[in-house]
């Protein structure tokens, strides 16, 4: 699908709202603005191409992942038994050098 160019004015308040929220998520203003536009009018809002996504700092990277939910203790604590079990269960791999 080929995109389309579209121009719109936001106060200066909201454009500097939305300038804040790409760098601290380390993602374009016009894919700030995409996404906010698809999830109000109810469309999936494609995936950026490989093309579009940039390198990330570690300010950035850190940034991302701040935003992201995380397990609670309880749910984490779940997790590190499972893990613990499974590795006792599981047999052991092998070397890939044999």
């Amino acid at each position: 699908m080929r995109d389309m160019h579209l121009t719109v004015r936001l106060s200066r308040d909201l454009a500097r709202a939305v300038s804040r929220w790409a760098k601290a998520h380390g993602v374009g203003k016009s894919q700030v603005v995409r996404d906010a536009v698809a999830a109000y009018v109810g469309v999936a809002a494609p995936v950026p191409a490989p093309s579009d996504q940039t390198t990330l700092t570690a300010r950035q990277a850190a940034a991302r992942w701040a935003s992201l939910p995380h397990l609670s203790p309880d749910e984490a604590g779940g997790l590190a038994g499972s893990i613990a079990a499974s590795r006792t269960s599981l047999p052991r791999a092998g070397s890939t050098w044999e």
